[in-house]
């Protein structure tokens, strides 16, 4: 162990990773700023939150009645996601109450400083954006300077201070420690940072005062989020370095020796974790409730792959670096320290998040195992050190992942190359490392054809600007002539063109068209649509869409091209539709062009 040595370069690397999160939360991104969905107290953070409002503001915790206005007026999230009302009318908060204990002096000091200052003292205005943001870095800045301290325990300092400098730019850590901060991630990571230290101490000492932190911790842990159950192997499996039937024999004595300190930790987590209950029992009658609906953990089936690797929210898709930490375990196991405490936590906590049914929510909820998983992370650096050769080719390996979770981080606060949930393999292949790409490539996120190459032997297929038409359209506002297509809540399928297709025809079709609406639209599922379906004797055997407001603003007119690659598809006959989603602006299209081309 090398808790005692000068540690200057981990000291360095920890006040660089100090500054990079400050300006990221605060400069780069400064979410208490933002409002609506993307204001700092919004979606989850406003769950966690509300019920600090509810009881010293609106002193209205069961009825809610000022829920609507509030939300109405802020928008946080775009309907109510806080709360489930139970049988007997009162509502229950959907989630635990831990969080929003932490946030209460951040809260109070928001809410004088909505006092003086004059702003609305209603929970969600300016202030108590600001200072749930700065409480959040604080609490990031604080949790890695412990972190420091715990991998200095096991590790050189230069070793530790890669480490830091990796896990900060290199991980998806860095967005939960600062734009992030006040999700729970930020918050358990600094509890698990501690729990492990007070661990250590309580194993060198065997005082009662540290069974009592870690009873503390443990139940907060759990009172943040239920499933941080497994917190408890830590201490219970703290020091074991193998499982041989002597070592466990050894570590169930220790325990039978050591029970007084075990009960009183226990009964310190239970101590917290009843406040849950006793809330549960005040507002629904009931000592236990089930706030996630349909949402559950489904241990048979666990998601490993979607939520490992999927395009839309893969955890180590966007922060790849961490599968390092599976490498390390390697070297870990064969020099590192509490094996099998760190080994167990690391692979049962995996497989626990990769059960929870909602697997898109994405690599976030890793983020708090981090001083875990750092663990065998740092052992590989920690060998890179002594084997240049290992070192040489970790370094591009390192500079490449960090490259990635840079680019990620930028991209999903403002580069607009990441959209949440509708990332796919096609679209992610042609916009990873990338800061800008054509317009065309968003329609990569509906389908997976769009041609990027020069078009060869280039032919008009079939093409109408909709004059001799009669039905669905309109003379009012025309893209151009007389008439265009009109899209509109009584016209939710329209049948724009149906034509023939020759086998002799070149193999790529580029479906084109002008499209007119008057507001932008987000909301991937209030997006118009632009359909082509393919038939071979009357059989549907391929349809190809594109969301046109992907790449349409306000008061824009713009010609939109869908792609279709048609060579390993018989096809005797193409119809093209449009779709009027559930949006508040008609659609008006003219001048449809089909054209088949070579590569």
């Amino acid at each position: 162990m090398h808790s005692h040595q000068k540690s200057k370069w981990s000291l360095y690397a920890c006040l660089f990773g100090f500054v990079v999160m400050a300006f990221t939360s605060f400069v780069f991104y400064p979410r208490w700023k933002k409002t609506g969905t993307e204001a700092t107290i919004s979606y989850d953070v406003s769950g966690y939150y509300w019920y600090l409002p509810s009881i010293f503001i609106y002193h209205d915790l069961k009825g809610q009645g000022f829920k609507e206005a509030v939300r109405n007026k802020y928008e946080m999230t775009p309907d109510f996601q806080q709360m489930v009302q139970q049988p007997n009318g009162n509502y229950v908060m959907k989630y635990t109450a831990g969080m929003s204990t932490l946030y209460l002096p951040f809260f109070a000091t928001g809410h004088a400083a909505a006092q003086i200052s004059g702003a609305p003292t209603d929970g969600f205005s300016a202030p108590y954006q600001f200072f749930m943001q700065l409480g959040g870095l604080l609490v990031a800045i604080f949790g890695l300077w412990q972190f420091r301290r715990l991998l200095l325990i096991f590790y050189d300092d230069k070793v530790v201070a890669v480490s830091i400098l990796l896990m900060v730019i290199g991980s998806n850590y860095l967005p939960y420690a600062s734009i992030n901060a006040s999700m729970t991630h930020n918050w358990l990571f600094v509890l698990y940072v501690l729990l492990i230290l007070t661990t250590i101490r309580f194993y060198d000492t065997f005082q009662v005062k540290y069974a009592v932190y870690i009873g503390l911790l443990v139940g907060y842990a759990i009172f943040i989020r239920p499933s941080e159950l497994i917190a408890c192997l830590i201490p219970l499996l703290w020091g074991l370095e193998d499982i041989k039937p002597a070592t466990i024999l050894a570590r169930v004595r220790l325990l039978f020796s050591k029970f007084k300190l075990f009960v009183v930790a226990a009964l310190c987590a239970v101590a917290i974790v009843s406040l849950q209950l006793v809330y549960w029992k005040y507002a629904s009658g009931h000592w236990l409730v089930y706030s996630y609906g349909d949402q559950h953990l489904y241990f048979r089936s666990p998601n490993f792959y979607n939520y490992t690797l999927s395009a839309q929210t893969g955890w180590l898709r966007y922060s790849p670096i961490m599968v390092l930490a599976f490498v390390g375990l390697f070297p870990f196991l064969r020099n590192g320290k509490n094996k099998v405490a760190v080994t167990v936590f690391f692979l049962l906590n995996y497989y626990v998040v990769c059960s929870w049914s909602i697997w898109w929510f994405g690599g976030r909820a890793m983020v708090q195992s981090y001083p875990i998983l750092m663990m065998p992370f740092t052992a590989l650096i920690d060998v890179a050190f002594s084997k240049k050769w290992l070192w040489a080719v970790l370094t591009p390996v390192y500079a490449l992942f960090s490259y990635v979770a840079i680019w990620f981080l930028y991209q999903s606060h403002g580069g607009g190359l990441y959209e949440a949930n509708t990332m796919t393999d096609a679209y992610f292949n042609r916009v990873i490392g990338r800061w800008s790409v054509p317009p065309k490539f968003k329609f990569l996120k509906d389908q997976t054809e769009v041609f990027d190459g020069t078009q060869t032997s280039k032919q008009l297929v079939f093409e109408t600007g909709f004059e001799n038409d009669t039905a669905n359209v309109t003379t009012d506002s025309v893209i151009s002539g007389t008439k265009s297509i009109l899209v509109s809540p009584k016209n939710k399928y329209v049948t724009a063109a149906t034509f023939k297709w020759s086998n002799n025809i070149q193999k790529w079709l580029e479906i084109s068209a002008d499209f007119k609406t008057d507001h932008s639209e987000n909301d991937v599922w209030k997006m118009h649509e632009l359909i082509a379906d393919f038939y071979f004797q009357g059989k549907l055997r391929k349809t190809n869409m594109i969301r046109v407001n992907r790449d349409i603003g306000d008061w824009e007119t713009k010609r939109l091209p869908m792609y279709a690659h048609l060579d390993t598809v018989q096809v005797d006959s193409v119809v093209v539709k449009l779709y009027f989603a559930e949006n508040i602006d008609i659609m008006r299209v003219d001048n449809l062009k089909v054209y088949s081309f070579s590569e």
